[in-house]
């Protein structure tokens, strides 16, 4: 079996019959379609192979059936889906004209009142052999920082002699097959696919982000984690969830005995306390020293800065404790690396042979694609993800004690997305920095310069009311990467430019197009057109 583009899967399979498939959901299939055999299990129709079963559930904005024609010309052989499935299926056929001499594609129908998501995962990892029993796992959730924490998991497993698979927002790597992430948590199908492809690649590690939205749509379903981390909580993704407690909600659910078997929370914020005191799993806490929090059987003492990074030491309550150095900037990275540490030693690795790891690997100081990532000097251009308040806070207060010369950033507001933090964002760019430009992020379907006048709106408001004699420029510049080509021009050498909000991304999508941006190509032939452009006036 080969892997269609934008898709992991194990080079050889054990072909299932549809029969033993629909015992493993129990639900029920026509006798005569028993025996047939399948090859495969997905959910999307544009990663259907020849051999497939197609699994189609209800959707946010409509039901898999609908799609179930698109899979079967690609090659399906049955479909696996509910009775409101099963009526689009009938329909489709009828509407087609379907002659009366073909019989109707076989399906597996899940019974009334079942979760036809659950069966996803539940179909996946009977098909695929429960690869994940095959791998240590560590998840990580929270708002922010689960991409670092999951390489900084993949640096020091990989420093500890282990084999580590890798999938989150930036990649999916299973040993040397590589490929762009589509979604942060690949749906159930495809992420039993990627663990058969590792076990199959010798991988015996998995780190993963586990995000809410993959939780409550059940895509990590016939997975559970040995270990899991939560980062923190904070406005993010209310346009699905609706408000914090639920989002909270969301999160929690990856701390029950049926995704993991143990937890390790950082209590840095009231989010993380209150999961430590509900979880249902066996938890561990780690404090990494916010002012009033409570202090965790793991903390973070003796942090010392200096321009080769950051030395900080994570110390046990009954005395044992590991030497950390890291050149990730910020606060928020001590509390990622911190993070990382405590669970691989949760997992049961002694901290003797973590610390001999990390002096052996040279410290915590993992390339981590489009998060805090420099990509030029003078000016510095920095490029990070930071999309929500919170991220984008943290990421100008790191930056800000290094910066001899004026602090700008450069961000925008996703389209289609909750709304009420846009402003909120403007307020705090102002808050941050020197210079805001504001320009598009992905404005999706929306009006790109409505999105951005609500930014403006809450950047202005917090600019008036500055205290006296601190001058914040605010400037509207689009398209993206004309703001960002602006604000490395007009920089000058000792300014920090910070551009914000699409990391490692290089699609744009405007109005249901995909148009190519990567904000670090960008900043760079900016910079390389700024130093050509001064060393031409220094000549004349």
């Amino acid at each position: 079996m080969t892997s269609a583009p934008g898709s992991l899967r194990p080079a050889s399979v054990q072909p299932r019959t549809l029969g033993d498939l629909a015992v493993a959901v129990s639900g029920s299939v026509d006798p005569a379609d028993r025996d047939l055999l399948v090859t495969g299990v997905v959910l999307g129709s544009v990663d259907a192979q020849p051999g497939d079963l197609f699994v189609a559930v209800p959707g946010a904005r409509s039901h898999g059936a609908r799609y179930a024609q698109a899979a079967l010309d690609a090659g399906a052989v049955a479909v696996l889906t509910d009775e409101a499935g099963l009526d689009l299926l009938r329909a489709e056929q009828t509407a087609v004209g379907e002659p009366s001499h073909q019989r109707p594609v076989p399906v597996v129908l899940l019974p009334t009142g079942s979760d036809p998501q659950r069966a996803a995962g539940a179909a996946a990892a009977f098909f695929y052999d429960h690869p994940s029993t095959a791998l240590t796992s560590f998840g990580v959730t929270g708002t922010n920082g689960k991409t670092t924490t999951t390489y900084l998991l993949d640096h020091l497993l990989t420093a500890l002699g282990r084999t580590v698979g890798l999938v989150g927002t930036v990649e999916t790597r299973s040993g040397s097959r590589v490929l762009p992430s589509r979604l942060t948590t690949p749906d159930a199908a495809s992420l039993q696919a990627v663990l058969a492809t590792m076990r199959e690649d010798g991988v015996d590690v998995l780190a993963m982000e586990v995000s809410s939205h993959s939780i409550s749509q059940r895509r990590v379903d016939g997975l559970h984690f040995d270990v899991v981390g939560f980062t923190n909580l904070s406005q993010d993704h209310l346009d699905f969830h609706g408000d914090l407690d639920r989002y909270f909600a969301a999160k929690a659910e990856l701390f029950t005995a049926e995704r993991a078997r143990r937890g390790v929370v950082v209590l840095d914020d009231e989010w993380g306390q209150r999961l430590a005191a509900t979880a249902d799993i066996p938890v561990v806490t780690l404090s990494v020293g916010r002012r009033g929090t409570p202090v965790g059987d793991w903390s973070v003492r003796d942090v010392q800065e200096g321009p080769a990074g950051t030395t900080f030491t994570v110390a046990h309550s009954d005395g044992r404790s590991m030497r950390v150095r890291t050149t990730l900037p910020g606060s928020f990275n001590i509390a990622n690396a911190a993070l990382a540490l405590v669970m691989v030693v949760e997992s049961g690795v002694d901290v003797g042979t973590v610390t001999a790891a990390l002096e052996a690997a040279g410290g915590m100081s993992p390339a981590v694609p489009g998060r805090m990532e420099q990509v030029a000097d003078r000016p510095r251009v920095v490029v990070d993800f930071a999309h929500n308040p919170d991220a984008l806070a943290l990421a100008l207060e790191a930056l800000r004690p290094t910066t001899a010369g004026r602090l700008v950033v450069v961000f925008g507001a996703t389209g289609e997305r909750d709304t009420t933090k846009r402003p909120v964002m403007g307020r705090i760019a102002v808050e941050g920095a020197d210079v805001v430009v504001v320009t598009d992020d992905d404005p999706h379907a929306e009006e790109p310069a409505g999105i951005r006048t609500q930014v403006l709106d809450g950047a202005r408001e917090a600019a008036a009311a500055a205290l006296p004699g601190r001058d914040v420029d605010v400037l509207e510049a689009a398209p993206r990467a004309l703001a960002i080509r602006a604000a490395v021009l007009a920089a000058d050498d000792e300014d920090t430019v910070l551009v914000a909000g699409r990391g490692h991304e290089v699609w744009q999508e405007i109005d249901g197009v995909d148009h190519p941006l990567d904000d670090r190509v960008e900043a760079r032939a900016a910079v390389a057109d700024r130093a050509q452009r001064t060393t031409k006036e220094h000549s004349e």
